[in-house]
């Protein structure tokens, strides 16, 4: 299984993007940042796809996980490898 785009919305001085950002890197997935905390128009967009105005937003492929404390969740039950492509019994 390949594993899917990864898009972490992202702003500066926020303690939960350090710990998504973190935690993708661990786990060895790839993933593409976007600061919203400059681009208006990036906010917009983040705001509209997830309906939340918190970040980290997480989207793995056009899933919206949510948060830190989402993707932490997922994690935890086991589920966030699959969603990433790394659960290697599919």
């Amino acid at each position: 299984m390949s594993q899917p785009l990864v898009k972490v919305y992202t702003g500066g001085f926020c303690p939960y993007c350090v710990a998504a950002k973190r935690m993708l890197k661990q786990k060895g997935v790839e993933f593409k940042e976007l600061q919203v905390d400059r681009d208006p128009e990036l906010r917009q967009r983040m705001e509209a796809l997830s309906g939340r105005q918190s970040v980290p937003q997480i989207f793995i492929g056009d899933l919206h996980v949510g948060g830190y404390d989402d993707m932490a969740a997922l994690n935890r039950k086991g589920e966030l490898d699959r969603l990433l492509g790394l659960d290697k019994t599919d």
